[in-house]
């Protein structure tokens, strides 16, 4: 068995694992939590009633953080013609056509959201055993297939995640940095729960939210009351903020 740090098992007895902790006191026990020497994320992992081998299942889908991410997302966009031009002016971090994707499958990859033009996919698509175990291979539904390269671009930097349940049926999701306030990540982390409850899976039966648990990346697991998330009005989480 691993050995514990001096560091862990201080955390481990600020959080009572057997306790359900209402929102807003699970995200400021997230911030005590997080001792590392660099700004950590606050994540969370969310358990639901789906099992995603069944393609009406499965949840792949986007959300705008009103917080942002507090990260510098790099932008790489695939294009032709005018539009690598109009990508790298709407603020790309890279834009290209065959030869980014070249430099793409030759391993290459500097960038956290990957945007494509549709007349694109057909050549995108070699790139699948790349991209697709990353996460990063660029769909429709996840608004980055798309000619309004201006807008994805901005929406992305500006704190739009794109992400999915895993073979097991869990969401894993970045929802802010730990130098966030308290309201501030809670208001994000109910932005989250709306965004999974609106794109509920039509084969998803019975209930539907099992577990939600977040922690900072070098922290404990806290339990979060699913229930009081998903009542909780935003205007509340955002009046506390004011």
């Amino acid at each position: 068995m691993a050995k514990i740090s001096r560091r862990m098992r201080a955390l481990y007895e600020k959080v009572d694992s057997e306790q359900t902790y209402q929102p807003l006191e699970a995200v400021a026990l997230l911030k005590d939590t997080a001792t590392a020497k660099f700004t950590e994320s606050a994540e969370a992992h969310i358990r639901l009633g789906i099992d995603p081998k069944y393609t009406d299942q499965q949840l792949r889908t986007t959300v705008a953080l009103p917080k942002g991410t507090g990260q510098d997302v790099r932008v790489a966009v695939i294009a032709r013609g005018e539009k690598v031009n109009e990508a790298s002016e709407a603020g790309a971090n890279m834009a290209g056509s065959e030869e980014l994707i070249e430099e793409i499958s030759k391993g290459m990859m500097d960038f956290d959201v990957l945007v494509a033009t549709p007349d694109m996919m057909p050549k995108v698509a070699k790139l699948g055993r790349v991209l697709g175990p990353r996460g990063l291979m660029p769909s429709p539904k996840g608004g980055t297939v798309t000619f309004d390269l201006a807008q994805a671009i901005a929406a992305f930097k500006a704190g739009k995640l794109e992400f999915r349940a895993d073979r097991t049926g869990i969401v894993h999701v970045m929802f802010g940095k730990v130098s966030f306030s308290p309201e501030d990540l809670l208001e994000n982390l109910k932005a989250l729960q709306e965004t999974i409850d609106r794109n509920r899976p039509s084969g998803a039966k019975g209930r539907f939210w099992r577990t939600v648990s977040i922690s900072a990346t070098m922290g404990p697991s806290i339990s979060v009351d699913v229930q009081a998330l998903r009542d909780l009005k935003l205007s509340e989480v955002i009046s506390q903020s004011t």
